[in-house]
């Protein structure tokens, strides 16, 4: 029977904190007061003070009200029934929908055994050109999307969440605004692919506490899946917020900041979160795809700084664009040497010309001269940025390595492209 502590010590922002023996770290509690019963989680142990930060906030709470410890650390249902759900950070369901209590597994667990994984070998096909092109995506791979307020980084992870070849869609957003939280389910329910996701949503609204939650319960659920062979996409909604989120707690706990007042354990609290990325070797998958805003556009920034730290890569998103320079894919290599015989050959000598491109612009703006070179490198620009470029763009690889062809014989002769006489022979445009 788990004990009932009647005399809170200390209140502060949402954190309470009780004298109290017994209690595990991350471990539930309920908190009875006037306005009712809320949750709270162990967020410190000190001693035989235990300090739980309160989901529903400490509005109402006095230090004579109950706290109960349930004696478990949060947990989720990893039942086949969670496809088509939409809930809440702490897992209660936002669809107005029944809870659904089976299968319960604890959130937060560690990393898969490294014995258990294999090397990445199979491409995620997302039929947007400067994905599946240029900087493929990979299963198992974790990647970040570095953008600014602003973007549409929501709308190309819709996009990716529609389109995407997998098994099972996991979108957890946290400290979305409404409207984006709409956006979501009602994108992905018009386009029927809802009954293939489970969302996670915690919006600004929210408590704070919950948006911590968030990538422990996708990351809980995806691996449920994958242990059932399923190949599972997290799509992760901003991890800046998530960040900001541990930020706020750390202060209301007087903790000693580190780096622009972020905690000192930010890159272990963000790399168990990517390292749940993963490819059993007798199951299914997890890949992470995570935005994160960039405070300022500032890469070095500690959130982006310690995200390329850990992940394979990244994909910058600016002017609604993946920017090609900047934006890679590390393990794209395992898998477009499997594609197709031309892919390597038109990604680089593509990349290659449009860099050119940027030179010739700014010979242009600077009144230099144009040579016919540089006229045609002009027009394979324009083209470029509308025809790969473009998010609205929606083609298969094969498409695209097509289109790609195509371009190039309409801006420059076969011996302008460096490109060795058998592929041309086999692909260049008749």
């Amino acid at each position: 029977m788990r004990k009932v502590y009647h005399r809170i010590i200390q209140i502060a922002g949402n954190v309470i904190t009780v004298e109290a023996d017994n209690v595990a770290y991350n471990d539930l509690a309920e908190v009875s007061s006037s306005l009712g019963t809320s949750l709270a989680q162990v967020i410190r142990l000190d001693n035989n003070k235990v300090h739980l930060q309160v989901f529903a906030g400490s509005r109402g709470i006095s230090t004579g009200d109950e706290v109960r410890f349930l004696g478990y650390p949060m947990q989720v249902s990893s039942s086949e029934n969670l496809l088509g759900r939409v809930f809440s950070g702490n897992g209660v369901p936002r669809d107005n929908r029944a809870e659904i209590k089976d299968d319960m597994i604890a959130i937060g667990g560690p990393s898969v055994n490294p014995a258990r994984r294999i090397i990445p070998k199979n491409m995620i096909r997302t039929g947007i050109p400067m994905i599946d092109l240029f900087n493929t995506l990979v299963e198992s791979q974790k990647l970040p999307i570095f953008s600014i307020a602003g973007e549409p980084y929501n709308a190309l992870l819709a996009r990716i969440a529609l389109q995407a070849e997998v098994d099972v869609i996991i979108l957890g957003g946290m400290g979305l605004k409404y409207d984006d939280y709409l956006f979501f389910r009602n994108t992905l329910d018009e386009a029927g692919a809802l009954s293939r996701t489970v969302m996670f949503i915690h919006t600004a609204a929210d408590p704070v506490v919950e948006c911590m939650l968030v990538p422990d319960m996708a990351l809980a659920v995806a691996e449920s899946y994958a242990l059932k062979g399923k190949r599972v996409l997290v799509l992760l909604s901003d991890m800046t917020n998530f960040a900001d989120a541990m930020k706020e707690i750390a202060i209301t706990m007087e903790q000693i900041p580190s780096n622009r007042g972020y905690p000192g354990d930010l890159y272990s609290q963000l790399a168990s979160r990517y390292e749940k990325a993963v490819d059993f070797d007798d199951a299914g998958s997890i890949t992470v795809l995570a935005a994160t805003t960039m405070p300022g556009d500032d890469v070095t920034h500690p959130i982006p700084d310690n995200t390329g730290y850990i992940t394979e890569g990244q994909f910058y998103l600016r002017n609604g664009r993946i920017e090609p320079f900047g934006s890679l894919s590390r393990l794209k290599q395992q898998v477009n040497a499997d594609t197709r015989s031309d892919h390597r050959v038109i990604m680089d000598t593509m990349i290659r010309l449009y860099a050119d491109f940027k030179e010739t612009l700014e010979k242009q703006s600077m009144g230099f001269q144009m040579s016919s070179w540089d006229s045609k490198l002009l027009k394979y620009g324009d083209l470029f940025e509308a025809r790969m470029m473009d998010l609205s763009v929606n083609i298969p690889l094969e498409e695209a390595l097509d289109l790609g062809w195509t371009t190039l014989a309409e801006c420059f002769d076969q011996t302008e492209t460096g490109i060795k006489s058998d592929l041309l022979e086999e692909y260049w445009p008749k």
